[in-house]
């Protein structure tokens, strides 16, 4: 980890006094990674891969593969839940803290929410307080090794406090907007939030 990065240990190793790690309605995968996409898996050529901020923000900044990985390191270990119902713990995920690249394009005081979009049209919406404070990343790297396609990789969004949905898989950027709007699945039935550990699986839970 070079200097000036952001490192974060398991937000879900325990809660709720100390008494459990896994959300209600979770079961542990175990040594699984399931993949669940809502679309073909692309291939992605990091010689052509990019990542945006922009809407507002006081100035929109773009990365290049390149430029995106001269930035401070940034690190995430701990648990991932999928709606699905199952959870994997001990994961480890590398790349870039979003308050490093959010820091760069200055959210304006009247930003709430951000959209996540993805090189394949998929958006997810985000509270930004749930996307600053450490609590979010761009990553390229699973478990020390270069992150799969079948993952989301060149690069995904990981929210680990959230359900898996909102780490938009092959992420291209984030709007950041005044206002909430619904992205894929949540035009689609499911919660805007999506808390794990409220059990925010659908629109009304």
């Amino acid at each position: 980890m070079g200097s000036g990065g952001r490192v974060t240990r398991g937000f879900t190793g325990r809660r709720r006094g100390g008494k459990r790690r896994l959300p209600p309605g979770q079961y542990d995968v175990g040594p699984q990674f399931p993949v669940l996409s809502a679309e073909a898996t692309p291939r992605i050529d990091t010689e052509r891969w990019s990542f945006r901020i922009e809407g507002a923000v006081r100035e929109a900044v773009e990365w290049d593969w390149e430029g995106i990985h001269r930035l401070p390191p940034g690190s995430y270990s701990g648990a991932i839940h999928c709606v699905t119902s199952w959870s994997k713990f001990d994961t480890s995920f590398s790349g870039v803290s979003v308050d490093e690249l959010l820091d760069r394009a200055g959210p304006l005081p009247e930003a709430t929410h951000a959209m996540a979009f993805s090189h394949t049209g998929y958006t997810t919406n985000l509270p930004l307080a749930d996307i600053t404070g450490g609590k979010a990343w761009v990553v390229w790297e699973y478990d020390g090794a270069p992150l799969p396609p079948e993952h989301g990789g060149p690069a995904r969004l990981l929210v680990p406090h959230l359900y898996f949905w909102k780490s938009a898989k092959w992420v291209a950027g984030l709007r950041l907007m005044d206002h909430d709007e619904a992205g894929f699945w949540e035009r689609n039935g499911y919660h805007h939030r999506g808390d794990p550990w409220q059990e925010q699986r659908y629109t009304g839970d």
